[in-house]
């Protein structure tokens, strides 16, 4: 279904009061195949916003646009802005390390190093060239408290992060990301591969992060975009649908495919 000519969202070309990314007619190829159309969305400072649609759709795409992971395949080509306060991040000016540095991502599975739970969080910071061992605690510690991972795993540090429970992983890597002062956090489906208690934690993290951190996450469950998310924009074949505050996208869907999706009558 071709939803080109009567898509809802305001093109805009400058960043607004209150946006920390913003994109204008962002378009993405894997080779000869377009998997991302003319996309143009704000992303809200402090708030938590969700990507919905589909398989396919191109949510964890566009998600990875937002901190050039999209640029290490060899067969993609990009084209229009994804500006990050008012500055495109693809300009040839701008370092892509300082990017992911200022955009962390967490990813789907959890993927912690084969490594202690202190030497994990502790990575990115020595990375960075931080080497004192008064700052790295401290900033291990505030990761892992921000994380709400802190009281479970204060004594045993130096064990082994392979020896935590999926969710724990999960709230590690977290902290990983947490501990190199990103402003914005990319969450490709945190929750997919835990259990519903995992989950559910997962999810008040999400919330009480909003307070230092712009979220941005892509998920399935739509249960889960109406309960964490401030803003939820609808994706579907490449194209954002429509995007606006999460109570009128459930409640009100100004578009008909957005409230096909949302009532089940597909996906």
């Amino acid at each position: 279904m071709d939803t080109t000519g009567d898509r809802i969202h305001e093109p805009i070309a400058m960043e607004q009061p209150g946006d920390v990314i913003e994109t204008w007619g962002l378009n993405l190829w894997y080779g000869e195949t377009r998997a991302l159309k003319e996309i143009t969305i704000r992303i809200r400072r402090n708030r938590v916003t969700a990507l919905i649609g589909p398989s396919g759709c191109g949510k964890s795409t566009l998600l990875r646009c937002f901190n050039r992971m999209n640029e290490l395949i060899e067969t993609c080509r990009i084209n229009g802005l994804v500006n990050y306060h008012g500055k495109n991040i693809y300009s040839p000016d701008v370092d892509p390390v300082d990017i992911r540095k200022k955009i962390g991502m967490v990813f789907q599975k959890p993927n912690p190093f084969p490594k202690s739970i202190y030497e994990n969080v502790a990575y990115g910071p020595r990375i960075h060239g931080i080497r004192d061992k008064k700052t790295l605690d401290g900033i291990v510690e505030e990761s892992l408290v921000k994380a709400a991972l802190w009281k479970e795993v204060q004594d045993r540090l130096h064990e082994s992060a392979m020896g935590l429970s999926g969710g724990q992983q999960q709230r590690l890597c977290i902290a990983r990301t947490i501990a190199v002062e990103p402003e914005v956090i990319l969450m490709d489906e945190p929750c997919s591969a835990l259990d519903p208690i995992a989950t559910a934690k997962i999810e008040v993290l999400i919330d009480d992060l909003k307070k230092d951190y712009s979220v941005i996450i892509v998920t399935h469950n739509m249960q889960q975009a109406s309960r964490v998310s401030d803003y939820t924009g609808f994706m579907y074949l490449g194209e954002l649908i429509e995007c606006g505050d999460t109570k009128n996208i459930f409640e009100h869907p100004k578009h008909e495919l957005t409230e096909n999706y949302i009532t089940g009558r597909f996906g």
